[in-house]
């Protein structure tokens, strides 16, 4: 055994940071560690399968993109004993654990209205072992905030962590096309490669990377020649799923549509989804053979979400992105227009000075349909150089 993990992961607007929480807990399992992952936002689906130990917290949620208004299940606002609570369990879980490792994913890079949780996992696990590693775990792309903010994260980074492990690659997109990074920063930054499953041995399974549920690939006609839209494990791409379902009666008859809503979007605004979709459109719940429906699409349509892009990359079919870009938004375009870049992805947005259109979309995925999709650009890694990356930095700790 190389040592024991603690990874503390607090989701809010849709289900990524846990995703990849969890993909990062699956790899150092197979790297020799003994893993738990602590969860503090709305439960996604049972983890009693997983090979790393799972504790639930009490969940907290947003509403959009207000992010300094905390919910409960119920859609009210959290109450100061649950939050006590929160800290309470992260306190006495990492002085049990003792880790020799403590991961916080996005924090201190964001989730600052969380910090109370992120710095009682740290400072109990200090103090039960006080050699414990501390690293930050954080995706290619960051929403850079007001610069108070920034140097209070940059302080804490400074103060706190022994390293960032960055999921990307820096000749792609380096973290610096999001943040300010400056020396000190720079000096712990440990790029993973981007951080999706692993493989499986038989080819006729996947893993869907928002809901990690297996299905075998399906190998009817499902997705043959279809546009496949997604949006993602939350209600964000709601706006998206409605533009596409009008473009759907402008582009031929004969091409069939399916839309994907994920498990978030209410039962309302599903139902109202579906009796708007023309004859040539499927709305369906968001299903676990994703990835085989990409494989065989004619075109995808997506947000921009880190997960999204991994299965939409690995399944290599002629795509278009429309980035979330609502609030303050920006993590998604900065991808999005990556892609373009590398000519992975045609990207469109729905704000800003040319907001798409539904016939603008239609016309968008007949141009598309047929188009080569170049090789490289985003190189997705099971997790083995994450695991590398956090052996070396615990050798050179001891």
């Amino acid at each position: 055994m190389s040592g024991t993990v603690l990874i503390v992961v607090t989701h809010l607007l849709g289900s990524g940071h846990l995703v990849r929480a969890a993909h990062l807990a699956r790899a150092l399992v197979r790297g020799g560690f003994a893993v738990t992952l602590a969860s503090g936002g709305m439960t996604l689906r049972s983890m009693e399968a997983e090979p790393f130990a799972f504790v639930q917290l009490p969940p907290v949620r947003t509403e959009g993109v207000d992010f300094r208004s905390l919910l409960d299940e119920a859609g009210r606002p959290v109450e100061a004993g649950r939050m006590a609570a929160r800290i309470a369990m992260l306190g006495a879980l990492a002085t049990r654990l003792r880790p020799d490792v403590v991961i916080t994913e996005h924090f201190p890079f964001g989730r600052r209205q969380l910090a109370e949780d992120f710095l009682a996992a740290i400072a109990a696990a200090k103090a039960a072992n006080p050699a414990a590693l501390v690293l930050a775990s954080v995706r290619d792309v960051l929403v850079t905030p007001k610069p108070t903010r920034i140097a209070e994260a940059h302080e804490r980074i400074a103060g706190l962590f022994d390293a960032v492990l960055v999921h990307g690659e820096d000749d792609f997109l380096p973290l610096d096309r999001s943040w300010p990074v400056d020396a000190g920063l720079r000096a712990k930054l440990r790029y993973t490669g981007y951080l999706a499953d692993k493989p499986k041995p038989a080819p006729s399974i996947l893993r869907n990377a928002i809901s990690g549920e297996m299905a075998p690939q399906d190998e009817g006609l499902e997705g043959r020649g279809e546009i496949v839209v997604s949006g993602g494990g939350s209600a964000a791409a709601v706006p998206l799923f409605e533009l596409t379902l009008a473009a759907a009666r402008f582009g031929p008859a004969v091409r069939r549509w399916r839309i994907l809503v994920g498990r978030s979007v209410a039962e309302e605004a599903f139902r109202q989804l579906a009796a708007s979709a023309p004859d040539n459109a499927i709305v369906e719940r968001a299903r676990p053979d994703f990835p085989a429906l990409l494989a065989r699409c004619a075109v995808s349509i997506s947000q921009a979400g880190y997960n999204t892009v991994l299965d939409l990359i690995a399944a290599r079919r002629p795509a278009i992105v429309v980035p979330f870009d609502a609030g303050a938004e920006t993590e998604q375009a900065v991808r999005a227009e990556a892609l373009e870049r590398a000519g992975l992805a045609l990207c469109l947005r729905l704000s800003g000075a040319e907001p798409l259109t539904a016939e603008g979309l239609a016309c968008a995925v007949e141009t598309q349909i047929g188009r080569p999709v170049p090789a490289g650009g985003f190189r997705p890694d099971d997790g083995g150089r994450a695991v590398a990356a956090v052996k070396r930095l615990l050798r050179e700790r001891r």
